[in-house]
């Protein structure tokens, strides 16, 4: 895969500090030496120590990623928010997990990209998750096709500035109309699978808004509540809330009531918001709430 930039400027610059301003990355550098790429100017190859001029176009070539033969690929369709030839926005059912591992290494979400890449023909099969959900989360994942695009969204997520949004239904009548839970998170000592709030955890941001408190049905209290992600810790979100005293609805894990026949955690991924550097403006993604969690929505009153 090739792409191309046009310096323009009045002193020359290196090679190697212009392609790092377009989010090249020295790994990539190093991934386009051994691995058959190629760094171009004027469509002649140079290296990284060599200099551009005014009006030269500088160009890479990244190597084909053939795939994995340990990831399976399941050709289960997927539910495509949003397609191009760098980006693929899913929207993830809960009950399927994002990556292979020890639970599942046949049907996760990874292995169906694979297939969905392999029908499209692609040559480059191998998946790059930029953004996961838990297993029974719902709602957006995002995927790179191809390394850069991936490097470039990974910076855009160290930078914080890929904006993502939650609905989450908790127990109880939250007392703000609007908070940050700022609490490290960190294993629970003795768990594999339970995280906690811990003096020696990472650093954790969790931001929200109530949009509505009601009564169900059940003369029980309830909030649908509208979270921003400021950091990405595994079960964040739960975590958090379970730790003020308001566990989510479903979530049986962090100590929240299993009401309406849910058997997971009520929280889907339903907004995002990202920066696309190949038309150089920004990406708006959203998604509905699924059967299950629009049951929860229509008892509101």
């Amino acid at each position: 895969m090739k792409f191309s930039w046009t310096y323009q400027g009045d002193e020359d610059r290196k090679v190697r500090s212009f392609l790092q301003g377009h989010g090249v990355s020295h790994r990539m550098f190093s991934q386009m030496k051994h691995n058959g790429g190629a760094i171009m100017v004027n469509d002649k190859q140079v290296y990284t120590s060599d200099y551009v001029k005014d009006g030269d176009v500088v160009s890479i070539i990244m190597p084909v990623e053939e795939g994995n033969d340990l990831v399976v690929p399941d050709f289960t369709p997927l539910d495509v928010i949003y397609e191009d030839d760098h980006f693929l926005a899913v929207d993830k059912p809960f009950g399927v997990t994002t990556v292979p591992g020890h639970a599942d290494r046949l049907h996760t979400l990874v292995n169906q990209v694979k297939g969905h890449l392999i029908d499209e023909g692609a040559e480059d099969l191998v998946p790059h998750v930029v953004t996961r959900l838990d297993r029974d989360t719902s709602g957006i994942v995002l995927l790179a096709k191809h390394r850069f695009a991936h490097a470039v969204l990974d910076q855009q997520l160290q930078d914080h500035s890929v904006e993502k949004f939650y609905s989450a239904y908790v127990s109880g009548h939250l007392p703000e109309d609007h908070g940050m839970i700022d609490e490290p998170i960190g294993r629970l000592p003795g768990d594999f699978i339970k995280r906690t709030v811990t003096p020696d955890g990472k650093a954790s941001r969790t931001e929200y808004w109530v949009e509505h408190r009601y009564m169900n049905d059940a003369n029980q209290p309830m909030t649908r509540v509208k979270v921003q992600l400021h950091t990405g810790r595994t079960h964040q979100i739960r975590v958090h809330f379970a730790h003020i005293g308001f566990p989510l609805v479903g979530d049986d894990l962090y100590g929240g009531p299993l009401w309406y026949g849910l058997n997971r955690q009520a929280l889907h991924a339903y907004q995002m918001k990202f920066y696309d550097p190949f038309v150089e403006d920004y990406r708006h993604l959203q998604t509905d709430l699924p059967a299950d969690l629009q049951a929860l929505k229509n008892i509101e009153g």
